[in-house]
C-alpha cells in the first residue's frame, strides 16, 4: 500500500517566534488518520526548533533544500550532514522555485539526489511544467524529461527513499486552475513512465504528491483520485487549521 503524505512547504516564511506559535498550534490539531504522514518544512534557521518541538508528535520535519557537496567554500549553503545532525532525515529537491529563481537544472538535481541517497536521506523530488509548456501541449514531454534526467538514474532499491511531487507551475499564481481530472491524468502518466523503466512493483509503490494550490476546499476531491497520494502544500501550510483540514481530507 502506498504511503499517504501531506507535506507543508513553508518557503521563506515565519521567523523564530512565529515558528514557535505555528508549531504549537500544529501540535494541538487532531490528525485523524494515523496512516497519513504529516511533514512540515520550516526555513533552515528553524529546523532544530521544529525537530525539538515536534519530537513527541506525529509530525515529521523536512528541509526545503540541500547542497550537493559534503562541505567546503559554499557560502550560505547547507549540507546533508548538517541537516541530519539537527535530526532532519528528509529533504525537498527540485522545487519549481529553486529551478526558476536559482537556476537548478536536471544535472544539478541528479547530483543532489545522489548526495541525499548517499546520506540515507528521504527525498521529496519536485517537477512540473510551466504555463507555456501546458499551452503548447508539451506538458507530458517536459515532465518525462525532468524525471528521466533528474532521478531515473537511481537503482530500483533507491525508490523506497523517494517520494515524487508533481507541481503544475502553470496553475500556481497564474489565474489558471488545474482540475482534479488534470491532476489524475498527469499522475497516471508519471506512474506509467516509472513502470516502463523500473517495472510494475516500483510504479505501484511510489507515492506521488500533487502540488498545485491544494486547499481545504479542494483537497478531498484531489486526494480521491487513484494516482494522487497526497499533497505538497504551500500557502495553506502556514495556517495550522487549514493544514490539518487538508491532512484529514483523505
Amino acid at each position: 500500500m502506498r504511503r499517504k503524505i501531506v507535506a507543508g512547504n513553508w518557503k521563506m516564511n515565519k521567523n523564530l517566534s512565529e515558528t514557535t506559535v505555528l508549531l504549537e498550534d500544529l501540535k494541538k490539531q487532531e490528525f485523524k488518520d494515523e496512516a497519513v504522514e504529516v511533514i512540515v518544512t520550516p526555513p533552515f534557521t528553524n529546523l532544530s526548533l521544529a525537530v525539538t518541538t515536534l519530537k513527541d508528535s506525529k509530525i515529521n520535519v523536512a528541509a526545503q533544500n540541500m547542497h550537493q557537496n559534503a562541505n567546503g567554500a559554499f557560502t550560505g549553503e547547507i549540507s546533508a550532514d548538517m541537516l541530519k545532525n539537527t535530526g532532519v532525515e528528509t529533504v525537498i529537491l527540485g522545487h519549481s522555485e529553486r529551478r526558476a529563481y536559482f537556476g537548478e537544472n536536471d544535472a544539478l538535481l541528479a547530483e543532489k539526489v545522489d548526495t541525499a541517497l548517499k546520506n540515507n536521506m528521504e527525498i521529496i523530488f519536485c517537477f512540473g511544467e510551466e504555463l507555456e509548456d501546458r499551452k503548447g501541449g508539451k506538458h507530458f514531454e517536459v515532465v518525462e524529461s525532468q524525471l528521466k534526467n533528474g532521478i531515473f538514474h537511481v537503482n530500483d532499491e533507491n525508490w523506497k527513499h523517494i517520494v515524487l511531487a508533481y507541481e503544475p507551475v502553470w496553475a500556481i499564481g497564474t489565474g489558471e486552475t488545474a482540475s482534479p481530472e488534470q491532476a489524475q491524468e498527469m499522475h497516471a502518466f508519471i506512474r506509467k513512465t516509472i513502470k516502463e523503466t523500473f517495472g510494475e512493483n516500483t510504479a505501484a509503490s511510489v507515492s506521488i504528491l500533487y502540488g498545485g494550490s491544494v486547499k481545504p476546499a479542494n483537497a478531498s476531491e484531489i486526494f480521491a483520485k487513484p494516482d494522487v497520494d497526497g499533497g505538497l502544500i504551500g500557502g495553506a501550510a502556514l495556517d495550522a487549521g487549514n493544514f490539518s483540514a487538508i491532512a484529514n481530507s483523505f
